[in-house]
């Protein structure tokens, strides 16, 4: 498939607000509007739909709500963008009531995480490069305690057209925030440490293809629904999962990502990505290492399968911006992973 690509962020532009799940702004309006302030200093202009600020009680009970933002945000020619104000944990009931006509003609960028990755997914498989980054309140309401090479990277693949993009690591993460009840806390992490890089797990090959994934209890979720990818839709592809703020168990994950194996996409791809799993040991994230190992190897026999553990993207923070859709590749010899094109034009 020939992903469509969205236009290119430029200062000025406008991004549309959408909540497409959990209410979280309602809630804690200050981490909010502390995100909008950092998408304002990128020299964005900011448009909420009726969603943003919405009360949970009222998005859990109008999934056509909050589809029809989506819609209108697609619609609409003055938003260049759409990034979701957090993730939640049913977008999956909105699916039915999207527009495939409406997105499909009006590609622009689409980013968030953790439960985004339902409409990631679904708008990926329509054709379009979604992206799978930070929300409004996780990732950009934190920017400023973070590396400046957090703000660099967003702006290198939202605001800028480059036929290759290398990916390296911020040196440092976060698991999590701080209690966001308290007004003090607005715009902070908790403490960073020093990370101690990506785990090239296995392979010893140069390999390719596009980047599909996202967050793999959300994808649990969407399995075996009408919105699911169908077999061929695995072939070559860059698969990345990471793990959310609610710490599955390694075993959990095993059962997860065994089913992978059984439909037949463990054959077909052309590599494995894992995010850094949040608030995991050090010792539970070697044992998870082990459980992906025997897994993908012992399970499926797919020995030479490149796998890379710990990386930079997920439920940890800083993050980087997946897009999907997007041919990338993994050198194993060099422990190397970058875009082999731009995911805008």
């Amino acid at each position: 498939m020939n992903f469509i690509k969205p236009p290119r962020l430029s200062v000025g532009d406008t991004v549309g607000i959408v909540s497409s799940s959990w209410g979280g702004p309602s809630a804690y309006p200050h981490i909010y509007e502390n995100g909008l302030s950092i998408l304002r200093s990128l020299g964005l202009q900011i448009k909420e739909y009726p969603s943003a600020r919405a009360d949970d009680r009222f998005l859990s009970a109008n999934p056509r709500a909050r589809a029809a933002d989506i819609n209108d945000a697609f619609l609409d020619p003055e938003v260049k963008a759409i990034i979701s104000s957090i993730g939640g944990d049913d977008a999956i009931r909105i699916l039915p009531f999207l527009d495939r006509e409406v997105i499909k003609g009006n590609p622009k960028i689409l980013m968030g995480y953790s439960d985004t990755t339902t409409l990631l997914t679904f708008i990926n498989q329509l054709g379009l490069v979604t992206f799978n980054g930070p929300s409004v309140m996780a990732g950009f309401s934190q920017a400023a305690a973070l590396p400046e090479t957090f703000i660099q990277h967003i702006k290198a693949l939202l605001f800028s057209v480059e036929e290759e993009y290398e990916y390296f690591g911020f040196g440092v993460y976060c698991d999590g925030y701080l209690d966001w009840r308290k007004l003090e806390n607005t715009g902070k992490t908790k403490e960073l440490k020093r990370d101690d890089g990506w785990r090239f797990i296995q392979g010893s090959e140069l390999v390719a293809g596009e980047l599909y994934g996202g967050c793999i209890e959300v994808l649990e979720v969407l399995n075996g629904t009408p919105f699911w990818p169908h077999n061929e839709f695995w072939n070559g592809k860059v698969l990345f999962f990471e793990t959310s703020e609610e710490k599955p168990s390694i075993e959990r994950v095993r059962r997860m990502l065994r089913n992978y194996g059984m439909q037949g996409a463990l054959d077909l791809v052309a590599a494995v990505l894992f995010g850094r799993a949040r608030d995991y040991s050090d010792s539970e994230k070697m044992d998870f290492d082990q459980m992906i190992l025997g897994v993908i190897e012992g399970e499926f026999g797919r020995r030479n399968l490149p796998i890379v553990t710990n990386m930079d993207f997920g439920h940890t923070d800083p993050q980087f911006i997946l897009p999907l859709g997007v041919r990338a590749a993994i050198d194993c010899s060099r422990q190397s992973f970058k875009l082999l094109e731009s995911p805008v034009c």
